[in-house]
């Protein structure tokens, strides 16, 4: 049986794309390589979400994080994987 991934969409609008979201995606994408997260995530780039106020948006799961860093997105997988 196939283990759940967990599915990142990370928002590369142009309000994102200008608050971080590209390198976001970069480190994210460095990260997820090797390490404990290491084919447990898939990253997925969108267009616009309509969220631009908040730049730069990622979304992991049902959690929306809003004005975050790849910091705050590891950590929410993180806690993800440990369920």
């Amino acid at each position: 049986m196939r283990h759940k991934r967990e599915l990142v969409f990370i928002c590369t609008g142009s309000d994102c794309k200008k608050a971080g979201a590209k390198s976001i995606k970069k480190q994210l994408k460095e990260d997820l390589k090797s390490g404990p997260l290491k084919g447990h995530c898939k990253l997925i780039q969108t267009k616009c979400m309509d969220f631009c106020k908040s730049a730069p948006v990622v979304i992991v799961g049902d959690h929306f994080c809003k004005k975050t860093d790849s910091e705050k997105v590891l950590s929410i997988l993180s806690k993800g994987t440990q369920k």
